[in-house]
């Protein structure tokens, strides 16, 4: 098992996105196959957790992202799962519009290019808060049990 809840849930919503942004029908039918099966190993992996087969210390895999903090701010991740996965799906739809600039980077203003690229980093730097932070508190409420 090389996955976390948090990683899951971050594939769930970028499938998501991805439903969100195409029309094409054959995507459309492979992405929402996706979806099944991302929720399906969700609640396979919660199941599992709940019945003891996965040791708690293996819920986790930090990012352990290192940066230089000072001039690179980002937004604190706080709150229980709910608030915490939706700051995730936040965090992802910004970076989805982020990455937008990135496909065709010659056409950004050349002002802008490095506001474009400190984003990226930023937004990514927060996206794996958010999946630590839901790693945290499922193995935090495992760990109860």
């Amino acid at each position: 098992m090389a996955e976390t809840l948090g990683m899951l849930c971050d594939k769930l919503t970028i499938v998501k996105l991805k439903q969100y942004h195409t029309e094409d029908q054959d995507r459309l039918s492979s992405l929402a196959n996706q979806a099944i099966l991302l929720q399906t190993e969700i609640n396979e992996y919660i199941s599992d957790a709940i019945d003891g087969k996965i040791n708690p210390e293996r819920m986790i895999f930090a990012s352990n992202k290192v940066y230089k903090k000072e001039g690179n701010t980002v937004r604190e991740v706080f709150g229980n799962f709910g608030q915490v996965f939706f700051q995730l799906s936040d965090v992802n739809c910004r970076l989805w519009h982020e990455q937008e600039k990135v496909y065709e980077f010659e056409k950004v203003p050349v002002d802008e290019k490095d506001n474009v690229v400190k984003q990226l980093a930023l937004l990514n730097l927060e996206r794996n808060n958010c999946i630590d932070a839901i790693n945290e508190l499922f193995k935090n409420l495992i760990s109860k049990k």
